[in-house]
């Protein structure tokens, strides 16, 4: 388990990046999957997530998960949707009583938490959800909300650049939209790039003025602490487990 340094220090909230420990699930799955998605046993994925609940100081059932795609869709989590399939990949609340949670196998959880006007929030940001602005839609759903704004938000445990090869096709994509994304880009060889990820979806919450810590580790390359998509399928596996992170207002 993972915490803030920031956030920690916010009395108001309760947070956690849970690792793959302390959980029920076997085999590729082991031990802490909370992918509801996954292939892994429905019963035992029920289980990981009230230990997770558990420990946020929530009932089972306030526990509030999306159904991620990828996209730039933020919703706002309230008493008439909390019971409803969300199908978002960043949900935000000023609720009591209910966790906010993002699941991940490589890509970027983060969590936010706005000061002056009590609103939680956590993103799913992969590289197309941050491409095509969910971290920007996010920001901008919280100050709908309530204006006058002091986010803070700790980018969680995601694939590490070193891990992270694409192929020039990718590149090349990023560059199109604007040269400036070179630099999150450094050459392996002449066919492939490394990409980091964490810097890129980190600048986006500077450049919306958003207080940023890290928790800066790499899910590939520590395969007895995380789930990684990646590394499942470098060797093979049918599947993989995910991660989960959660926040709620105390």
């Amino acid at each position: 388990m993972f915490y803030s340094k920031q956030l920690k220090k916010i009395k108001k909230i309760k947070h956690c990046f849970f690792s793959r420990k302390h959980g029920y699930s076997k085999g590729i799955y082991k031990s802490l999957n909370c992918g509801k998605g996954s292939k892994d046993n429905k019963k035992i994925v029920r289980e990981n997530l009230n230990f997770v609940a558990k420990r946020m100081g929530v009932k089972n059932n306030k526990l509030i998960l999306m159904h991620q795609t990828h996209s730039n869709r933020v919703v706002e989590i309230n008493k008439n949707n909390y019971k409803k399939k969300i199908k978002a990949d960043a949900i935000v609340t000023k609720m009591k009583g209910i966790a906010l949670g993002v699941v991940t196998a490589d890509c970027v959880p983060i969590i936010l938490f706005d000061i002056k006007n009590n609103i939680i929030g956590c993103i799913h940001a992969g590289w197309r959800g941050a491409f095509s602005d969910i971290i920007r839609n996010t920001i901008i759903k919280i100050q709908k909300i309530s204006s006058n704004n002091l986010i803070y938000a700790c980018v969680g445990p995601c694939i590490g650049k070193k891990s992270y090869e694409v192929d020039l096709i990718f590149y090349e994509k990023f560059v199109r939209k604007s040269k400036k994304n070179r630099k999150y880009f450094s050459s392996k060889n002449r066919i492939k790039k490394f990409f980091n990820l964490r810097k890129y979806v980190t600048d986006k919450l500077l450049k919306l003025k958003v207080k940023v810590d890290q928790i800066d580790k790499d899910t590939f390359t520590q395969k007895s602490i995380f789930f990684s998509y990646r590394r499942s399928r470098k060797l093979e596996q049918k599947d993989y487990g995910r991660c989960i992170s959660a926040v709620c207002i105390v």
